[in-house]
């Protein structure tokens, strides 16, 4: 989409909310290489938001601005209390999750059933505006089983859209609820981009951003043509060079550090403090394994992560001493920092 520098869209590039992968360790890590990235939780309950451990399940770093909070649920009223909650705590989105095909969410009757419900997923915007100023929008698929897509999408964005839904976030495949497990439902079902750039041309007021199978720059640059936005997954979890390349490329802007490598010694105080309130290590550099992927080092910064982070009171001198793996192969191959340093797609 044809923007002028410095005005983009708020979901011009987004890492999808990801069960398990995330949390808030990922998310403080992954803004220390863009300032611009659009983050998203993990899919909280409305249900867990009302009667749960709030601070447990809602805190969050203020450094992760600017950020979305996913909640499950079909219930209105539920979702609209849940949405006031999250918005005392600071999100600065409330998204609602109408794309997981998982036997949970399935059992709960929310997540991706929701798309046979239009009229449903219609009133929980409706619902969520009402209750706050935030941004309310939707993670959708193009349809479920044996829907129509091209039916499917449209019916449930135009009612969406008439509730005054501020963005809509597709997945570009159907969901099989029955007969593939949710990761086959990532990869399985065919992608259908162009419909997703049909939805658009037919709604242009409503923000559009999609997901699904989007692995590097050249096809992000190709979405934007057209779509306000790119949410991407794995690719983005798995290889923080794609972060740290978002802001130039994306943005025109330099990343916040000058490398991952320094983005690793700005988190370190992170670490720190929350060993300190009894976090894990472990729980932590989890998310770090796919620093510097690719990149020569990385194998024995992996490793060393890996080993020495699960003992019993492992501290910040594990991840410095990883530092110090891969400081090893950039001192004996002069020539590789540069290169990691300059890499770009």
């Amino acid at each position: 989409m044809s923007e002028t520098k410095g005005h983009f869209s708020p979901w011009r590039f987004c890492v999808a909310p990801m069960m398990e992968w995330t949390d808030r360790h990922y998310r403080v890590l992954a803004r220390l290489h863009s300032r611009h990235v659009r983050l998203y939780t993990e899919m909280v309950t409305s249900a867990a938001v009302i009667h749960g451990d709030r601070d447990r399940l809602l805190g969050f770093d203020e450094t992760e601005h600017p950020l979305a909070v996913q909640l499950g649920g079909s219930d209105p009223d539920a979702l609209a209390k849940a949405a006031e909650i999250c918005a005392a705590y600071g999100y600065d989105e409330i998204n609602l999750n109408v794309g997981c095909p998982s036997d949970r969410v399935q059992n709960g009757a929310f997540g991706a059933c929701l798309m046979r419900e239009p009229d449903l997923v219609a009133a929980c915007v409706q619902a969520m505006k009402a209750a706050v100023a935030l941004p309310v929008t939707v993670k959708c698929r193009i349809g479920v089983d044996d829907q129509e897509p091209r039916a499917a999408l449209f019916e449930i964005a135009e009612k969406c859209g008439e509730a005054g839904v501020d963005a809509l976030i597709v997945h570009a495949r159907k969901a099989w609820l029955k007969g593939l497990s949710p990761r086959e439902n990532r990869d399985v079902p065919p992608l259908d981009y162009p419909l997703v750039h049909e939805l658009k041309r037919a709604l242009p007021a409503v923000p559009i951003a999609i997901n699904g199978g989007l692995e590097n720059f050249p096809a992000y640059r190709a979405q934007l043509e057209g779509l306000d936005g790119v949410m991407v997954g794995r690719a983005a979890y798995h290889d923080f060079s794609q972060l740290i390349d978002v802001d130039p490329i994306l943005f025109g802007e330099a990343p916040p550090h000058e490398n991952a490598r320094a983005a690793v010694e700005a988190f370190l105080p992170y670490v720190e403090r929350k060993l300190g309130e009894g976090v894990r290590l472990a729980d932590i550099t989890r998310h770090m394994l796919g620093l510097f992927a690719g990149r020569p080092g990385a194998r024995a910064f992996r490793r060393h992560l890996a080993t020495e982070a699960v003992r019993r009171g492992a501290g910040p001198e594990v991840v410095r001493d990883a530092l110090r793996e891969l400081d090893r192969t950039w001192r004996d191959f002069p020539n590789v920092r540069a290169e990691t340093d300059n890499d770009s797609p």
